[in-house]
């Protein structure tokens, strides 16, 4: 089984390191670009083949590790 955990920013939350590409962006002449927020990306492969365990094992590894819940926000995907 794989699943991809997403880690953002809070709505509110300054993001210098987007604001930073942003900029980039911009003087590199790519038009159109109002934002940019940045995140993080988790692709885990997972054994067995219970998807509400590895849900629930992956929301505790969020909670614990891979966000920081006082100003990120994340999501649990997972594949079959």
């Amino acid at each position: 089984m794989k699943a991809r955990v997403t880690v953002t920013l809070k709505t509110g939350v300054l993001d210098p390191q987007g604001k930073a590409i942003e900029g980039a962006l911009k003087s590199l002449g790519i038009a159109g670009v109002d934002s940019v927020r940045q995140g993080k990306v988790f692709d885990i492969a997972l054994s067995g083949s219970d998807k509400a365990s590895a849900e629930a094992a992956l929301k505790t590894a969020c909670e614990k590790l891979l966000a920081n819940t006082v100003i990120e926000n994340y999501r649990v995907e997972i594949e079959g």
